[in-house]
């Protein structure tokens, strides 16, 4: 199963408050980016975000979880409802977050 593109736009949506908020579909699933940095993945309609010790005394529920088999465990986010809460945790997640790798050109 594949997340929902509608889905999909609404974490975009809540996460809205910590910056650019893009998306990519990534292997079925997609990759979710905040002003350039990937900082989470949704797979099967549910949230997953990078696990950092920046992020994680913010966490209501510390749970960790794969997004897909064979992955590294990420913090699974299961309240998608609060924007201010989502925002936050983009955001302290994405500040220690190395800066994306520039792109070659060919």
């Amino acid at each position: 199963m594949s997340s929902r593109l509608d889905f999909v736009q609404y974490m975009a949506d809540q996460c809205s408050g910590a910056g650019e908020i893009t998306f990519k579909k990534m292997f079925g699933e997609y990759g979710i980016y905040c002003d350039g940095k990937i900082f989470g993945l949704i797979c099967d309609d549910h949230f997953f975000l990078k696990p950092t010790d920046a992020a994680r005394p913010l966490l209501r529920v510390v749970e960790m979880r794969p997004p897909y088999e064979g992955a590294k465990d990420y913090f699974y986010i299961a309240d998608v409802d609060d924007r201010a809460y989502l925002s936050q945790l983009v955001y302290e997640t994405c500040k220690v977050l190395p800066a994306p790798k520039p792109k070659k050109k060919h």
